[in-house]
């Protein structure tokens, strides 16, 4: 398992975000690879993927909504 070093991190929040407080993640790009996490837990788990993973996922999602 690797670790990577997200204190630097530039978190950016979902364009879907209401700002009402509903779900909402948060994503920021780091060095080769994406994290997201939750905006309501922002010291909580983090996901972290490839570039290639995120690009894969955001193409999938469009797709489907």
């Amino acid at each position: 398992m690797h670790e990577f070093d997200l204190s630097q991190a530039a978190w950016r929040k979902s364009s879907r975000s209401n700002g009402a407080g509903g779900n909402c993640v948060e994503v920021a790009g780091v060095d080769a690879v994406v994290a997201v996490r939750d905006s309501k837990d922002p010291e909580g788990p983090v996901l972290v993927m490839s570039r290639r993973a995120w690009g894969a996922f955001v193409r999938a999602s469009v797709r489907e909504a």
